[in-house]
């Protein structure tokens, strides 16, 4: 068969994909393995591949690989998530474009709509993570609003009222005016903004005089039902009992007392508008304050805004300014810094906004999931120390949940109201279930399905994906189904810490609640994918490339490389597109030396050469070390370690030195016994670095030999653990110096490495004699024997103590060696001074583990013994 002489990854890439597709080796059914099972964290039905999906998702596939490697019944369940918000801004401006508004729709022709939107673009980041090589068990792929899924959403949110937990409640809440809905309070973000303080005069009643204001949001005046001063102000003591008269609208409101007024923030006067302040509504509350709500659904000014009506919350700010400056009620203005609450999914700034909404009571329901991660371990989050504590902090000052949504994309609320009271309604899992109870609860037989209205409102997404672990399992609807058993509770999850609380927590919430186990044992938690300036990537900044464009140029095992070399748990990853490149360059590494075995000619009547077992033994030792550094990674879910590890024994010990080492002379035949044991390492090489490099590693693994579909990497076998010999790896430590000084001196006289040259040593100290053969072979040496002294003009080095010569018949030039000594000589001496500065410090010495001290006193003695070579060299040349 030929080889390509370049691995081709569009030529490799579809064909093994469709292979692995073909043979169903992603799918899973229970069976009698031990099952290992990662679900997916649902990318928006909106979405497409961009950077943090390819690092996910890449971390994700790397897990499931090696599961599947190591015997376990590996699932991954796929799927998207409905993304209320996302998924129907979409909509609308798709409808706007044919000129159609929302409003002029009922629900049930929006939905059309939407569906047919969902259709048409909802699977595009499923096929995109197909080109990465994501292995999910496709068949089971789910959507949030699976008719199965949203049942058990219904059947939750029914379960958790029954039970006392949820509750409908007039309450202040997150509006986003663009999205014109609420959002729960973990969907706000809090930007420091510069913005302005504006100092306001309100005439007191009765009088000439006037008290001043300070605030940011002048347009709000509308709304203000009273004016707070703290009963310890001394200032405002002759203001007691008396009345204001608010700007422009002329309204008369009270001046009531409070100690929650600030005397030293603004003025010490504050201006009260229940309707639009969560403090104001606590204070309207206490002193019984009439409640103005000045806003439309989309943030402009309702009538109460007088001659403002209609304009956006913003541009009125700018033109109020302007006429209270005229009626000389602006006394000045501010810079002023505060926190803005923005909408972490449209970004518009929130406003605060009294609601008729639905909660989930939180307060009882996170205990299970604190004691789980902060006290018993049963869920760990990776890397820990970084996380438990922003973990502690959400969990404990958790706030009831804003369930409800002004939306129509998602399922609807299962509340039925049968009057026109605000506690006229039955929640219940069905419209026919709701009028049974609605006839029960009014005694009234006479009700009819038509008598009945259900609540306009949908639930947030996160109703729909806290429940994900379970239900993509059919756990809520179907409890003891044989699936459910056997792959629940799942083992990983790999997420983001950006929505630890919004899903991971609410998961783990969910778990306890409905099976009284934990959804996942372990959650790791990659870092954000950022520019190689630090700067998070947007649309924005332009700073993120196009992740199909990348796959395209340097192969999806090039950028899964690319994107793990720099991606330690938990950090950020600071992205270049130069690491994709050093990613293929691993890839064309492994290529070009299974080309140059497969070159090689087999000779079986060859005795196996003495270099080609000392190889072999050492890179045996190599492989079995790095495997156990290997499986000590995956344990602490360190996966940038567990390929760096697998990069270096792959490229360094494997095509650096061991086929140097057993490599035939120039058109010479190998031996069949080193051929076979080659062959078989880099198998091995090609089981561990699979998980890396899916596509890559099973073109070289099924065009080595032929393959049945049972024998494909894919579902081959992880290598076993065995001891190892780790005397030949210290050894062999020399032995690559003293090649690397034989390698030196031949470049400094221009001596080609496949001319024979002598070898000869003064040995200041014991060596590895018995790997001698690998400096024969990998030196080209013909003699290699020892000295006492000095061999004057030759070539020399040292490794510790012991010193080499290369005979070189040149005459040597005194000066030009002298200097190159001194040179050398002088760094040697620096290199001496900082370990011993490093050796001299206590709290290192004391503090540092012992293997480590171990080496610095090691490298001082090495300098030491170095120095000394050295000067006796510069005095023989004087």
């Amino acid at each position: 068969m030929s080889i390509a002489s370049k691995y081709d990854p569009s030529q490799v890439e579809d064909k093994w994909y469709a292979y692995w597709m073909e043979h169903n080796y992603f799918h899973s059914t229970p069976n009698e393995k031990k099952p290992y099972t990662i679900v997916i964290p649902p990318p928006n039905v909106t979405g497409v591949l961009h950077m943090g999906h390819m690092l996910n998702n890449t971390i994700q596939d790397v897990l499931i690989r090696r599961a599947r490697l190591t015997g376990l019944n590996a699932c991954w369940v796929p799927g998207t998530d409905h993304a209320s918000i996302a998924t129907e801004a979409k909509v609308v401006a798709k409808l706007a474009e044919q000129g159609i508004k929302k409003s002029d729709l009922t629900r049930e022709e929006f939905l059309k709509h939407a569906w047919e939107w969902k259709e048409e673009y909802g699977g595009v980041i499923l096929e995109q993570l197909k080109k990465l090589g994501a292995s999910c068990d496709w068949e089971r792929t789910k959507f949030t609003m699976d008719p199965d899924m949203s049942e058990a959403v219904i059947k939750t949110f029914v379960d958790l009222y029954n039970k006392g937990r949820i509750y409908r409640g007039y309450r202040m809440v997150n509006w986003d005016p663009e999205a014109k809905t609420t959002l729960s309070d973990e969907e706000v973000i809090h930007e420091e903004k510069q913005g302005t303080l504006y100092y306001l005069n309100y005439k007191i009643e009765g009088s000439e005089d006037f008290l001043t204001i300070a605030t940011t949001r002048p347009e709000t005046i509308f709304g203000d039902t009273a004016i707070c001063i703290n009963p310890n102000d001394e200032r405002f003591t002759h203001l007691k009992g008396k009345k204001a008269i608010v700007p422009i609208c002329g309204r008369v409101i009270p001046i009531i007392e409070d100690e929650y007024v600030d005397i030293e923030f603004g003025t010490g006067c504050l201006k009260v508008t229940p309707a639009h302040d969560e403090n104001d509504k606590a204070l309207g509350d206490k002193h019984t304050l009439e409640v103005i709500d000045i806003f439309n659904d989309d943030a402009s000014l309702n009538s109460f805004g007088l001659h403002y009506e209609g304009q956006d919350r913003f541009e009125c700010r700018r033109n109020i300014k302007k006429e209270l400056e005229e009626i000389g009620s602006l006394v000045k203005t501010e810079i002023h810094m505060n926190k803005v609450g923005t909408s972490e999914r449209t970004k518009a700034v929130i406003e605060p906004r009294l609601s008729d909404q639905w909660f989930l009571k939180m307060e009882d329901l996170v205990k299970p999931a604190i004691k789980a991660v902060l006290e018993t371990g049963d869920v760990k989050l990776f890397p820990n120390k970084r996380f438990d504590n922003t973990y502690r902090h959400w969990m404990e000052n958790i706030r009831d949940w804003n369930i409800s949504r002004q939306l129509w994309w998602g399922q609807q609320i299962p509340a039925y109201f049968y009057g026109d009271g605000k506690e006229d309604f039955v929640v219940a899992e069905s419209k026919e279930e709701a009028l049974t109870l609605s006839r029960k609860r009014t005694q009234n037989e006479n009700l009819q399905l038509t008598d009945l209205r259900q609540d306009e409102d949908a639930l947030d997404t996160w109703f729909s994906s806290w429940l994900w672990p379970m239900s993509v399992f059919d756990g809520i609807r179907n409890p003891d189904n044989e699936e459910f058993k056997y792959y629940y509770p799942t083992n990983d999850l790999v997420t983001g810490p950006d929505i630890l609380f919004f899903w991971v927590a609410r998961m783990i919430i969910a778990g306890y609640e409905y099976t009284g186990k934990r959804p996942f044992e372990n959650v790791y938690l990659t870092g954000l994918v950022r520019d190689k300036e630090g700067r998070k990537m947007s649309k924005q900044l332009g700073n993120s490339p196009d992740a199909l464009k990348l796959i395209e140029t340097y192969g999806a095992d090039g950028v899964r490389v690319g994107l793990l070399l720099s991606s330690a748990a938990g950090n950020d990853l600071m992205f270049d597109e130069e690491l994709c490149h050093q990613g293929k360059g691993f890839v064309t590494k492994i290529w070009n030396a299974f080309r140059l075995i497969k070159g090689w000619e087999i000779d079986d009547t060859l005795e196996q050469p003495a270099a080609s077992i000392k190889g072999l033994e050492w890179y045996d030792a190599c492989f079995n070390q790095t495997l156990t550094e290997i499986e000590d990674h995956f344990s602490k879910y360190r996966i940038s370690d567990a390929l760096m590890a697998t990069y270096k024994l792959v490229k360094d010990d494997f095509c650096g030195w061991l086929l140097e080492i057993v490599k035939p002379a120039y058109q010479q035949p190998i031996d069949r016994k080193t051929y076979t044991a080659i062959i078989n390492a880099l198998e091995n090489n090609l089981r561990i670095a699979h998980p890396f490099i899916p596509f890559a590693s099973e073109e070289i693994w099924q065009t080595l030999s032929e393959r049945t579909p049972e024998e494909a990497l894919i579902v081959n076998n992880w290598p076993k653990q065995v001891s190892f010999d780790e005397k030949i790896i210290v050894d062999f430590e020399y032995v690559s110096q003293v090649i690397s000084g034989i390698r030196r001196a031949r470049k400094s006289k221009n001596i080609p490495n496949h001319e024979t040259i002598e070898l000869q040593t003064i040995p200041n100290e014991e060596v590895p004699n018995y790997l001698d053969t690998l400096i024969l072979k990998l030196g080209n040496i013909t003699t290699y024997n020892t000295v006492n002294t000095p061999i004057e003009g030759a070539l020399s080095f040292r490794v510790k103590s012991n010193e080499y010569f290369i005979p070189f018949e040149e005459e040597i030039d005194v000066v030009a060696e002298t200097a190159k000594i001194e040179e050398e000589l002088k760094y040697t001496k620096g290199f001496l001074q900082s370990v011993s500065k490093k050796l001299s410090n206590e709290r290192f010495v004391n503090n540092a583990p012992e293997k480590v001290v171990a080496i610095e006193k090691q490298k001082m003695a090495d300098a030491e013994a170095k120095i000394e070579t050295l000067e006796k060299r510069l005095k023989s040349l004087s």
